[in-house]
């Protein structure tokens, strides 16, 4: 930006102090792209909240459930590398 404005963007990322509202915003993020990074489990899964690294994934049946779970590296790792940092540590899956 000119004239030496900061955009809001930029000081969330940049103030030291904000570092639970950036965690908070990184979250959401997640769960915002999760169909985008898994764009064929739309009709599966739904993300439901993150907490302490966290995901907590809605699935429509005990089959896809079993084969989401045996598939959870996989999903964590593709998480964690679009994102470029561990976001995701482990994932719960829910009814």
């Amino acid at each position: 930006m000119h004239d030496g404005f900061l955009s809001v963007a930029e000081i969330i990322e940049k103030e030291a102090g904000l570092e639970k509202l950036r965690a908070a915003l990184k979250k959401y993020d997640v769960i915002k792209n999760f169909h985008k990074i898994f764009p064929d489990l739309k009709k599966i899964a739904a993300p439901v909240k993150i907490e302490k690294r966290i995901l907590y994934l809605k699935v429509d049946n005990a089959t896809w459930r079993s084969e989401l779970k045996f598939n959870q590296a996989t999903i964590i790792e593709k998480i964690n590398t679009f994102y470029k940092q561990e976001i995701i540590k482990t994932i719960k899956f829910q009814a």
